[in-house]
């Protein structure tokens, strides 16, 4: 439910829906348990629109006024394509490794290499 609707209500029917919600959050439980929940995301839904109510609904009874809803959004900044200046630095090819397995590899190959 968005916060516009959900702000349209009166703190009776919000805690009735909260109630309401707090019933299927149960539910979904229990089918998450049983492995009968199909849809999963359910449950994050619900978790999500239970403390969007609880949130406005304190709100309400703090008696604080409602928030300007954002009539435009301004556009996003665009991002800029990394440069190679600005890449990560390319490794040498003589670069030691960082892992302990290929260290050991490393070390292997060098010591069959001094052996010949």
């Amino acid at each position: 439910m968005k916060p516009a609707d959900v702000r349209a209500l009166t703190l009776d029917q919000l805690d009735d829906e909260v109630l309401k919600l707090k019933k299927e959050q149960f539910n979904l439980r229990f089918q998450r348990a049983t492995g009968q929940l199909e849809n999963t995301s359910r449950v994050r839904v619900i978790r999500r629109d239970i403390a969007r109510m609880k949130t406005i609904a304190g709100q309400k009874r703090a008696g604080m006024p409602e928030p300007d809803v954002k009539a435009a959004v301004a556009p996003k900044a665009e991002k800029k394509p990394k440069t190679k200046a600005a890449a990560k630095p390319a490794k040498p090819k003589n670069a030691k490794p960082k892992s302990a397995k290929s260290m050991a590899a490393a070390k292997s190959k060098s010591r069959a290499k001094s052996k010949k």
